[in-house]
């Protein structure tokens, strides 16, 4: 990770500096790679960020889910943000994490892990510095994108998490906390 070692407290740190930097515009993003291209979401989103590992895989899900993982008691739903954008499935490195992120979605919060092959930064990012999503040119669908973020070496793609996963997928993923799935990532 380039010397950058994010951990808890780091997030903690940035969500706090969202939060006082919104009058200003200014927004913390966590940074990470995904074939070959720069992504962003809002650290208020990023709960942790954890080792890739210890995926139990679940029988007739759509191939972009992965499978859940036991975090700390809870089962977490895991999505291939790759294969989700319709590239295939994510090859794992020794860099490759899962990002543990709070989706909401009208009146509900979602906890899922996203397979990322490496987090590089969080960066503050005026508003200034972000352009709508094009209408193409883009390799994922433009309502996925909640903008692109211009930086010294080039574009951040701010995903728009509600967008990523349908209503109904997410609440499909919803009933991963019953026990079969319980039962599921504990082994």
């Amino acid at each position: 990770m380039s010397g950058l070692t994010l951990n808890s407290g780091a997030i903690s740190g940035a969500r706090d500096s969202a939060q006082a930097g919104k009058s200003g515009m200014v927004s913390q993003y966590l940074i990470f790679s995904l074939g070959g291209e720069l992504f962003g979401v809002g650290t208020l989103r990023v709960r942790e960020i954890i080792e890739y590992g210890n995926i139990t895989t679940v029988p007739m899900m759509p191939g972009f889910m992965r499978g859940v993982i036991n975090l700390r008691g809870a089962v977490v739903p895991v999505i291939d943000l790759h294969a989700r954008f319709g590239r295939g499935k994510t090859e794992v490195s020794r860099r490759t994490c899962i990002v543990i992120l709070e989706v909401h979605n009208d009146d509900d919060t979602f906890v899922l892990g996203i397979i990322v092959d490496a987090v590089s930064a969080v960066r503050q990012i005026d508003s200034t510095q972000i352009e709508p999503p094009p209408s193409f040119g883009t390799r994922i669908r433009a309502d996925f994108i909640d903008g692109m973020a211009k930086i010294s070496s080039g574009f951040v793609i701010l995903l728009n998490l509600g967008k990523v996963l349908s209503v109904d997928e997410l609440s499909a993923l919803n009933g991963f906390g019953g026990a079969d799935a319980t039962r599921a990532a504990e082994h």
